[in-house]
């Protein structure tokens, strides 16, 4: 617990270490109100913590209905991220409490990161460079070597499910490489750029070189990809995931690349973050995985904080910005 500092609002940051480990300032949000930071709060310290919070902000702890409905001075949450699952927004609503969120503050991050995982599994860069701090170019005979698949990306075929904010960065990115791109999108194609073939969801998957998935996760998406639709993926194939963990069934894919039905599968997120130690993809062969860190990037760090600070003020101010439960 840290920092305090009164004037109107009492605002309480129940998860602040992950946005903020110390790299970023406070100051500003500090300037809107009597401001108490936990790194983080468990469960069962959620209710106690909040109790005289007329404001909360939360990135990962979650506010249910229980917790809600025990905190009746609570006027104001708001989600340090874009996705809102964590806070139940109809009880809100009903308790006249107003939620935010962040929006499209990590965009060209999560894009960067897409193609991060894509030409570590074509260049295999960190291979490498593994390979050489213990000698082995050094000692090598030939002036070079290689003993996996390198992939030149111009001219394949990438195929992006969601053409939001970062399917839309993911696909100008692919673009540039060379690359066609193709999408299954709900937009009509006169709205896409002319460089972005529609293709339907079945055809994508079966003609694409590589798939990056960055749809919302809902009813129809969880589990999209499936085992049915891995067996249609050329053997070659490369999978990226920076979207959200549900979309795929994890076993399904870690048993495609143990089986060798596609080539590679990166991705940021999980079902279960922290990852499970009994999850599948942890010991799969060809699988990539970063610890959800794709939107972390200090520069979308400080858009997250500066839109979050302008949310909280907003707020306070009486003209709300980036509502999700109206």
């Amino acid at each position: 617990m840290l920092h305090r500092n009164t004037t109107k609002m009492n605002i309480v940051i129940v998860d602040g270490y992950t946005l903020n480990p110390g790299d970023l300032s406070w100051e500003k949000l500090k300037e809107l109100g009597e401001v108490t930071i936990y790194d983080r709060t468990a469960p069962g310290e959620t209710i106690e913590r909040c109790i005289d919070a007329e404001m909360v902000l939360t990135n990962k702890v979650i506010f249910n209905a229980e917790t809600i409905k025990a905190l009746p001075k609570l006027k104001y949450i708001g989600v340090l991220a874009t996705g809102y699952n964590v806070v139940d927004t109809n009880t809100a609503k009903e308790c006249g409490i107003i939620v935010t969120n962040i929006p499209a503050y990590s965009t060209e991050s999560v894009a960067q990161m897409v193609f991060a995982q894509i030409l570590n599994i074509t260049n295999r860069v960190g291979h490498y460079a593994s390979e050489n701090s213990t000698g082995r170019w050094a000692n090598n005979t030939d002036f070079c070597y290689w003993d996996t698949p390198l992939t030149e990306l111009a001219g394949k075929k990438i195929g992006i499910v969601g053409l939001g904010n970062t399917g839309s960065a993911t696909a100008r990115i692919a673009n540039a490489f060379g690359m066609e791109v193709c999408a299954f999108t709900s937009k009509p194609q006169e709205a896409i750029p002319d460089y972005i073939t529609k293709l339907p969801l079945d055809e994508l998957f079966s003609r694409c070189d590589i798939v990056s998935l960055h749809c919302p996760l809902t009813e129809t998406t969880k589990e999209l990809v499936n085992a049915k639709r891995l067996a249609t993926m050329k053997s070659t194939a490369i999978l990226i995931n920076t979207g959200r963990g549900p979309l795929v069934d994890e076993q399904a894919v870690a048993d495609a690349l143990n089986n060798g039905t596609i080539a590679a599968f990166g991705a940021d997120v999980l079902s279960v973050e922290p990852a499970q130690p009994s999850n599948p993809l942890l010991t799969a062969q060809n699988c990539y995985l970063t610890p959800h860190i794709a939107w972390a990037t200090y520069e979308a760090r400080v858009r997250l904080l500066n839109i979050c600070i302008a949310n909280v003020k907003a707020f306070i101010d009486g003209e709300p910005q980036n509502i999700v439960n109206r």
